[in-house]
C-alpha cells in the first residue's frame, strides 16, 4: 500500500513544481520586458494620445468631406428636380393653351354656324 500512496503523491509534487516554474518564468519575463521596453510608459501614453488625436482629426476630416459631398449631391438633385418641374409646368401650360385655342375655335365655329342658321 505504501507504493500506492507514493504514486499519488508524486503527481501532486510535479504539479507544484510546474506552478512554481510558471510563476518564476512569469516573473523573469516581466523583468525582462521592463528592462528591454523601447520607451517609458509615460512616453508610450503620450504617443498613444498623439495618435488618438491624429486619428480623431482624420475622422473629422473624412466626415466633413462626406458631408460636403452629400450637400453637393443634394444640390445637384434639387437643381435637377427644379428643372424637371419647370419643364413639366411649361408642358402643362402649353397643353392648356392648346386646349383653350381648340375650345375657342370650336366656339367660334359654333357661333358662325348658329349665325348662318339664323341668317339663312
Amino acid at each position: 500500500m505504501e507504493n500506492h500512496n507514493q504514486e499519488y503523491s508524486r503527481p501532486a509534487s510535479n504539479a507544484g513544481g510546474f506552478f512554481v516554474g510558471l510563476l518564476l518564468g512569469g516573473a523573469i519575463g516581466s523583468g525582462a520586458m521592463l528592462l528591454l521596453a523601447p520607451q517609458s510608459g509615460k512616453k508610450t501614453r503620450a504617443q498613444l494620445r498623439h495618435q488618438g488625436l491624429d486619428l480623431r482629426d482624420q475622422v473629422v476630416e473624412s466626415v466633413e468631406d462626406a458631408v460636403t459631398q452629400a450637400r453637393g449631391q443634394a444640390h445637384r438633385i434639387t437643381t435637377g428636380v427644379q428643372r424637371q418641374t419647370k419643364k413639366l409646368q411649361q408642358r402643362g401650360q402649353d397643353m392648356l393653351d392648346e386646349q383653350k385655342e381648340a375650345v375657342s375655335e370650336f366656339v367660334e365655329a359654333e357661333k358662325t354656324a348658329a349665325h348662318n342658321i339664323s341668317s339663312g
